[in-house]
């Protein structure tokens, strides 16, 4: 029998560094470990951690980072390519580890990434699994609980505790099974893509593209907006501030659109006086800069792929080809869903099929679909030609 399935879970928790030392030089003499955290990001540019959890197999260490000074034991854990490091759901995970130690875990194996190549439904949760493998019903009451808060109570330290100590034993589970299939390689591929994600760096020159109805504007007002935008995403950062808390995205884009030369026109657009009275000057200013690009300077108009007439008909077709080509051990939607399609769609129509910005749909396993729906593209252009 499995012990963590006849046990409810025990731990240790570590507030000290000598206990943290050694709590990872023992995690470092395992193949596998299992990894999760509670944080909470309300107003806060990036993540609050709350705890850490910590399983090799033996202990659950629950590491309270309020208390810790010298992490580098932890650090030298997540860099130890000799240990596997399981988690679930992970990429605001990976998010904390980046922003807090400026290391991911390497490598990586996410059970949720796992379930996809196993015939569970995209996206599936950790206690959905835990349920099909070890028919336990696990407690979810403490998932909004407030991990900063000290002490944490007996009950909130279960809750954080069970996550990895079930998660250890799931994946054995998992990884007996995925053995049995051809996919081994391809859960190692997306593991690593989220890897690869997190550590893109978010460019704040782009950060415009992400304010709703940029595209509606012409490209003098993307101009404004790619100013304010800029602006923005480092004033967020430098103060470690939810972005719609330093300016709410229909207030930065009323100013672009508008181009007001006074405060009074900031309040008859709708910002809040609060956005008003502590951003209102630097925005004017950075529209009167915005005033003085010359046009070359300015972005591009923004090219919705939804706008393009061939986009409905070249979507149906591409689904219908997914449908075709998906073999009948893998659902088609790990395949590709509508996004990565769309990117697809985008690859082609926009980027003029760039070498150096391949999609992921014609990267590592993908590939091979990928070639055949890159084909129905081709045909569509054929025929219009």
């Amino acid at each position: 029998m499995i012990k963590e399935i006849q046990n409810l879970p025990s731990f240790h928790l570590i507030t000290g560094d000598d206990a943290l030392k050694t709590a990872c030089e023992r995690a470092q003499r395992k193949s596998a470990v299992a990894l999760d955290t509670e944080f909470i990001r309300v107003r806060s540019y990036y993540p609050k951690l709350g705890l850490i959890q910590l399983y090799d197999g033996d202990q659950v260490s629950l590491i309270d980072p309020t208390t810790i000074t010298d992490f580098s034991p932890f650090t030298a854990l997540l860099a130890d390519t000799n240990v596997i490091k399981v988690l679930h759901a992970c990429y605001e995970d990976l998010e904390v580890f980046s922003c807090y130690f400026q290391q991911l875990p390497q490598p990586i194996v996410d059970t949720q990434i796992m379930a996809g190549f196993l015939a569970f439904p995209n996206s599936t949760g950790l206690a959905t699994l835990i349920r099909h493998y070890f028919a336990l019903q696990i407690d979810k009451n403490a998932t909004r609980t407030d991990w900063l808060a000290r002490p944490l109570s007996e009950k909130q330290l279960r809750y954080a505790a069970a996550d990895v100590w079930y998660l250890l034993p799931l994946y054995r589970k998992m990884a007996a099974e995925l053995a049995q299939t051809r996919w081994q390689s391809a859960v190692e591929f997306d593991c690593h893509l989220l890897l690869e994600k997190q550590l893109r760096e978010k460019d704040a020159e782009s950060a415009y593209l992400n304010v709703p109805n940029a595209w509606r504007l012409e490209p003098q007002a993307l101009m404004r907006l790619k100013l304010l935008a800029k602006w923005r995403q480092e004033e967020a950062v430098k103060r470690d501030l939810a972005l719609n808390f330093v300016v709410r995205n229909e207030s930065l884009w009323a100013v672009a659109k508008n181009a007001p030369q006074h405060m009074s026109a900031l309040s008859e657009l709708g910002l809040h006086p609060h956005e008003i009275r502590i951003h209102g000057k630097k925005m004017l200013n950075l529209v009167a800069q915005a005033a003085e690009q010359p046009e070359q300077a300015y972005p591009a108009a923004i090219r919705r792929l939804s706008e393009d007439p061939r986009y409905k008909s070249a979507l149906k077709a591409l689904q219908q080809k997914l449908k075709a080509v998906a073999p009948t051990d893998l659902a088609p939607e790990i395949i590709a869903g509508k996004r990565s399609l769309e990117s697809l769609m985008k690859w082609v129509w926009l980027k003029g099929k760039n070498p150096d910005k391949l999609p992921d749909l014609l990267r590592g396993w993908r590939a091979e679909f990928g070639r055949e729906l890159l084909n129905v593209l081709d045909e569509i252009a054929e025929n219009e030609s």
